[in-house]
């Protein structure tokens, strides 16, 4: 089944079954895949699923940084919230790699690209997502990246 069908489904059923705050967050996420769908004019088409996970994970991305600025402030009610939200979305995303995992995948990366720089750190960034996907975590790719290129 399609990711973008799966959400749809989830969503009815959440709101068929009582669960509104599962089905207003599945409904906001599903105006995020058709903004990103018009913006890129396949409406008709619709997005492939990956395209789909990267609007997830970027949707995950903003709950996170809102869920830091919350706690910063003492707004613990509102950071639980985007809490859950995330817990909602991150069942539509691949379990993501461990850091180990990304470690490994980074060093394969450098040494096929063999000398490096730390001026192309966001090169090496960007081959290790392309390799990864959505399955790694941006923050963690680009921190282990950094390490590497440090020695």
């Amino acid at each position: 089944m399609a990711l973008k069908q799966q959400i749809q489904d989830d969503m009815k059923a959440a709101l068929l079954g009582g669960n509104r705050f599962e089905g207003d967050t599945l409904r906001n996420l599903k105006a995020a895949i058709l903004n990103e769908e018009v913006a890129h004019g396949k409406r008709d088409d619709g997005l492939q699923d990956d395209e789909i996970e990267k609007i997830i994970a970027r949707e995950v991305k903003k709950r996170r940084e809102s869920i830091t600025l919350y706690e910063q402030n003492g707004r613990e009610e509102l950071a639980e919230n985007e809490k859950n939200e995330i817990a909602v979305l991150e069942k539509y995303l691949p379990e993501l790699l461990s850091e180990d995992e990304i470690r490994a995948t980074v060093d394969e990366v450098i040494a096929n690209m063999g000398d490096v720089s730390m001026q192309q750190m966001g090169q090496v960034i960007g081959a290790v997502k392309g390799k990864l996907g959505n399955a790694a975590d941006g923050s963690m790719v680009a921190t282990v990246v950094k390490e590497q290129l440090a020695k």
